[in-house]
């Protein structure tokens, strides 16, 4: 272990008004259960965390519940690590506290790592530090990020991105994964995963940000036909489900049956009807011990080939070892 690691590393987690709370306390928590972990273990080295802000003193967040910046941001005293937090106005937010801006602009080449959580990525785009590079952020404000900041790639199915010193987070809970890969790339795996043991998350979850719900997804559809369609995708994962069969739920040709719905839901319906099938087989996968090929034929895949296939392409992971990670007799 390097002399930096045996000495404290500096975190700088960056609030502001409006700030999200749960992100600011969920990489606090991670960093707080870490040096547990490592004065436990007799390990040398531990996280000195503060709240840093455009000014010292309370801070509200989004919820109302206030936090208090201990310290200013300052070009002349900085952390290892800036971990600029998300907010749910964010454009607002950024144009309220251009000197966050200005400070990730001077400070981000002389520190070690700089993260933004969530929306937060629009300070480090602000400051011209994303340009050209892969970033993520909140699925919610992916495409405001791409508009307003074209240089950046953005790619809003990650769970977290890193590009060299940079890092950046999906939404909101995302930023407990981006923490426990810093605390991994610090002090190892095995502090990293009793961290994620104690918060009772997944180490690296699967899958993107991207794999909502189908049933959140049916009732976010607007058009009240299609809507129906989904419902009854979903109550009938086990039949031998044909476009024939959808269009004729909703008095349509097959052919304006197929644009309607991805013009609708902004997806085809057989990626739709293949999302419903992957998540009713993780359903199963993580709350019981049936056989894998029952469960294959319970979800509506035709073969366990074929779920498997679909968790691949998914998840990027084949349903045993989803079973495996995640089922009842984990741990």
């Amino acid at each position: 272990m390097t002399l930096e690691k045996r000495m404290p590393l500096t975190i700088d987690i960056v609030i502001y008004d409006g700030f999200k709370a749960l992100e600011a306390i969920g990489s606090l928590s991670v960093f707080t259960y870490a040096n547990i972990h490592l004065e436990r273990r007799g390990l040398p080295g531990r996280y000195d965390v503060r709240l840093a802000s455009v000014r010292r003193g309370e801070i509200v967040s989004d919820t109302g519940v206030t936090l208090t910046a201990a310290k200013r941001i300052d070009t002349l005293a900085l952390p290892h690590t800036a971990i600029i937090v998300g907010a749910w106005q964010i454009e607002q937010a950024v144009g309220a506290a251009p000197e966050i801006v200005q400070w990730v602009e001077a400070a981000a080449s002389r520190m070690e790592r700089t993260a933004a959580l969530c929306s937060g990525a629009f300070f480090l785009a602000a400051a011209g530090l994303l340009d050209g590079k892969r970033a993520t952020t909140h699925w919610a404000v992916a495409d405001a990020l791409k508009e307003k900041y074209p240089a950046v790639r953005v790619d809003a199915d990650c769970i977290f991105i890193r590009e060299g010193h940079l890092w950046t987070s999906a939404g909101v809970t995302a930023g407990i994964d981006l923490a426990l890969a810093l605390v991994e790339e610090d002090f190892g795996l095995d502090v990293a995963l009793d961290v994620a043991r104690d918060l009772v998350v997944y180490l690296k979850q699967p899958g993107g940000q991207s794999q909502f719900s189908s049933h959140l997804a049916s009732q976010a559809t607007q058009n009240p036909g299609i809507r129906e369609v989904q419902d009854w995708i979903l109550a009938n994962l086990q039949r031998e489900l044909s476009p024939a069969d959808m269009a004729e739920r909703v008095a349509m040709s097959v052919r304006n049956f197929n644009r309607s719905f991805k013009r609708k839901t902004g997806t085809t319906h057989s990626m739709f009807l293949t999302r419903a099938r992957v998540e009713a087989a993780r359903r199963m996968l993580e709350e019981g011990n049936l056989p894998a090929k029952t469960i294959a034929a319970e979800s509506g895949f035709k073969t366990y080939e074929a779920m498997r296939k679909a968790f691949q392409q998914a998840l990027g992971i084949t349903p045993l070892t989803y079973r495996e990670r995640f089922g009842v007799g984990r741990g």
